[in-house]
């Protein structure tokens, strides 16, 4: 006797712009606590956010302190805790398992909040924490850079590194809320702001030629961290992400293309290969780079197309060389990891013009090296 069933979710994918979100007038993260049924929250801040922050921490609590004191009804903040941010935090599971020791410790159910306020390393493994405590807590994110908030927290997959592999334990879940703060962008250091801008470079290349040409007219502007320059790009990318997540059919990558993975397959190597040091911005800049410059040498990608999307990236100062990239054969072996990954198929985006890519399951090891030479400084 069989019994085959196919059904559907319904699911909400939230996403709110806002500045100064913690000020105790702006109701952005009370409108979406609110009326929830939820009883406790508990929140995680990121090092470096709190670093950069002094009162963070603090300010979380005043504004939960404020709503009470207005009369709003909202669930018990029972603790703020302070975890490890960077790649660090998606290095061990520390940072995993400090979420769930909380969940239990303050008695979170499945309708109670882990807040989580960081990079979107941070994110992910706090992400992965509320997902597995009893099998999914309300997770709201508030991301603090710029590849958190133009990329990383739109996504639903929540992972940490195991055996020097990027995000090789994860899972799948919708976050109840991405709450996005520009504010916490004008104390991130100019190299992490940059980097981040590289996915915007990468979705512009693979969905939106107009994107692109905004980002060489505005290049200039953007590295010098012009905020109204800068913002309007940020949302956009975040709306591309956004509309593939909810509208491409695939939210939990049940099939092996991957194209919002364009760049990415050389990018999670080199970032391993560099022992995490490397910003995955970066890796991902240069990823963009090197995959721009294969296609070319496989007759994919027409010389014009290939050389602008190298010169939109200097011009954003971002790097499109790394040294780890002249060892070809342990790059070469991101591609099998990356093969694992996807679950058994290689399917590698490759541009054919901006805003027009296809899918490769191969690549052609001479046109990889040459590319690599073509990137030497």
């Amino acid at each position: 006797m069989r019994f085959d069933e196919s059904f559907q979710l319904s699911l909400q994918h939230r996403v709110i712009f806002s500045a100064a979100l913690l000020d105790p007038n702006n109701g952005v993260l009370r409108d979406v606590i609110a009326h929830s049924g939820a009883r406790r929250a508990i929140a995680f801040v990121d090092a470096g956010v709190e670093s950069a922050h002094p009162q963070g921490a603090r300010a979380l609590q005043s504004w939960f302190n404020a709503q009470a004191s207005a009369g709003h009804s909202l669930p018990d903040l029972c603790s703020i805790d302070v975890v490890a941010g960077g790649e660090a935090a998606k290095n061990d599971s520390t940072v995993v398992d400090q979420v769930i020791a909380a969940t239990e410790r303050h008695s979170i159910d499945r309708r109670s909040f882990v807040i989580a306020i960081g990079g979107g390393a941070m994110l992910d493994a706090v992400g992965l924490g509320a997902t597995l405590a009893h099998r999914g807590v309300r997770l709201v994110r508030i991301p603090t850079t710029t590849l958190a908030m133009d990329d990383a927290a739109m996504g639903v997959k929540n992972g940490i590194n195991r055996f020097g592999k990027k995000n090789y334990v994860g899972a799948f879940a919708v976050p109840w809320a991405v709450l996005c703060d520009e504010t916490y962008l004008t104390t991130l250091d100019s190299r992490h702001f940059r980097a981040g801008i590289s996915e915007a470079v990468k979705i512009a290349c693979l969905r939106d030629p107009s994107l692109l040409m905004q980002l060489e007219r505005d290049a200039a502007g953007i590295a010098a961290r012009d905020m109204q320059l800068s913002m309007p790009i940020i949302i956009r990318c975040a709306q591309l992400h956004l509309e593939h997540i909810t509208r491409g059919g695939d939210p939990f990558e049940l099939r092996e293309a991957r194209p919002l993975d364009f760049g990415h397959w050389s990018a999670h190597k080199l970032e391993s290969m560099s022992g995490f040091t490397l910003p995955h911005g970066e890796a991902v800049a240069i990823g963009i780079a090197l995959d721009c410059a294969y296609a070319q040498r496989a007759g994919l990608l027409g010389q014009d197309h290939a050389a602008r999307v190298t010169a939109c990236l200097r011009a954003l100062h971002l790097p499109t060389w790394h040294p780890l990239l002249e060892d070809l054969d342990a790059l070469l072996r991101g591609l099998q990891e990356f093969r694992e990954h996807l679950g058994g198929v290689l399917t590698i985006t490759q541009l054919t013009a901006i805003g027009s890519s296809i899918d490769v399951h191969e690549m052609d090891v001479d046109a990889l090296r040459a590319a690599v030479r073509s990137l030497a400084p």
